[in-house]
Formats: C-alpha cells, sequence, structure tokens
C-alpha cells in the first residue's frame, strides 16, 4: 500500500477510530486471534504464561498459530502455572518431544518455558519482574521490556525467534502484543498487570498496522521496526494520550479476517 493521500485531521480522525472501537472492539470479532486461549484463565498467574506463550507463537498463519498454542495448553493442563512450577527441563522436553511451529522446534519452546520458570523462581510472577524494570520517569514500556527479556533469556536459555529481543531495534510485535492484551482491560483485552499504564504501551507493529498506518499517514518509513513503532504510537498517542493502542486491536482486524479488509477501513476516513 502506498503512501497516504488522506490529510490528517485528528478530530476527525479520532471521531472515527472511536466509532470502529464501538462497533469492532467485541469478543465476537476475536476469533480467529490466539488471544482467545487467555479468556479461559482466571488466575493471572496462569493467564500471563499463557498470554506469554501465545504471543510468542503469534507468526505465520493463524490456523498454525491456535493449533500450536492449542497444543501446548492441552499439555500443560488445567492450570500452566502449575505445570511450569512442577517441571523442569527435562520433563518440558519429553513433554514437547515433536512440537513444532515454522522456525521453532522443540528446543526454542523448551527454552521459553524454562527462562519462565527461571523468572518466576527468581521474581515470583512474569508481572513482578516486568515491574521490576519499570521506572517512573520511562516514557514508554521499553525499558522494562528490555529488562524482561533479559531475565527471561539469562543463562542457557535461547528461545531463538519465539522471543525478540529488544535491544535489536526491531518492532518487538508479539511482546508488545502480549504488553496489550496484560495492561489493558475492556471488552477484548482481560488485563491483569495492574502496574503497567497503557499509556506507555508500543503499538504491536506488523505488516497489517505498518500498511494502514502508511496509509493513514501516521507515518512514511518503509521499515518495520522499533523506531517505525514509537513514531505510529505517538499519532495514536496525540489521539488518546492515556491509551494510544486502544485501536489496535479494531484496526488489525482488517487484516485479519477474511470479511474485513484494509481497503474498506481507508474508506471510513
Amino acid at each position: 500500500m502506498q503512501k497516504s493521500n488522506l490529510k490528517y485531521h485528528p478530530e476527525a480522525f479520532k471521531k472515527t477510530l472511536d466509532e470502529l472501537y464501538v462497533k469492532y472492539n467485541r469478543r465476537s470479532f476475536v476469533t480467529p486471534d490466539p488471544l482467545q486461549f487467555l479468556y479461559d484463565y482466571a488466575d493471572i498467574r496462569d493467564r500471563e504464561i499463557v498470554g506469554l506463550v501465545a504471543a510468542s507463537l503469534a507468526y505465520g498463519r493463524v490456523a498454525q498459530i491456535l493449533t500450536s498454542v492449542s497444543g501446548i495448553l492441552a499439555m500443560a493442563g488445567n492450570s500452566p502455572y502449575e505445570f511450569v512450577m512442577q517441571s523442569d527441563r527435562r520433563r518440558f522436553r519429553n513433554c514437547f518431544q515433536g512440537f513444532c511451529h515454522r522456525f521453532a522446534k522443540r528446543d526454542q519452546l523448551v527454552a521459553l518455558f524454562s527462562g519462565i520458570r527461571q523468572v518466576i523462581d527468581e521474581f515470583g510472577s512474569l508481572q513482578s519482574c516486568f515491574n521490576e524494570g519499570m521506572a517512573a520517569v520511562d516514557d514508554t514500556v521499553y525499558p522494562a521490556m528490555h529488562f524482561f527479556v533479559e531475565r527471561l533469556v539469562a543463562g542457557n536459555n535461547d528461545p531463538g525467534h519465539l522471543v525478540s529481543l529488544p535491544w535489536k531495534k526491531s518492532a518487538c510485535k508479539r511482546l508488545n502484543l502480549f504488553l496489550r492484551w496484560m495492561a489493558r482491560k475492556d471488552r477484548v483485552d482481560p488485563g491483569g498487570w495492574e502496574r503497567v499504564s497503557p499509556a506507555k504501551l508500543i503499538i504491536p507493529l506488523d505488516t497489517h498496522i505498518h500498511k494502514i498506518s502508511l496509509a493513514l499517514g501516521f507515518t512514511n518509513r518503509k521499515q518495520a521496526n522499533l523506531i517505525t513503532a514509537i513514531e505510529i504510537t505517538e499519532k495514536f498517542k496525540q489521539l488518546n494520550p492515556p491509551d494510544p493502542v486502544k485501536y489496535d486491536f479494531v484496526l488489525s482486524r482488517f487484516g485479519i479476517r477474511h470479511d474485513m479488509n484494509i481497503v474498506d477501513l481507508i474508506e471510513e476516513f
């Protein structure tokens, strides 16, 4: 999609986005999306693990993502938290024998689960680890995300493509998606991480959101990297300072769902 010919009118854009939010920010529009798995877990200790695993596998065909996540959660049983805390690397290797999700094989999934276990052992929860990396002066979640991933991959843990490394300056789409799920609470995002301010979230930048942002004139950058993600987030923050990623779920429907396309979305503006 080429650079937009739309002229940016903040008030008009916000009005349209709010109308789209009211119309589409509903659970009936979630499927197919790995977010759907989080609704089954009321305990935040379970939900944060499910969220990290589901977001980490959120690349490739949606059908394959759902199949892979479903298989992992079936192995984890009723409480992924208890599964993690009662397992070691050897048990993870046995449980995930034969696992394959595009570039990721068993060893990468074992490293992810082992990293989750070591973070919980050290900090008590994934949330507490992330909180440890936050500072009130931070404008975004990036420093805390950097700290969180450092602890997750510390030692002998290499989850490979499953976890983006923030210090490599990629958009970290899947990590930011995970944070959106955990920090926001509305009809779609289940929340649970109370200390993470939605105002500091970064847009989960994938090809769909990048195309939409180019079309809306929110960026003219061709690379979907961290700099671009922050630039787009700042544009959304002008429209909604307390919650710049509020519209992410709605906008992403116009690329994920077969009955909703980006051309139709742009015509709304």
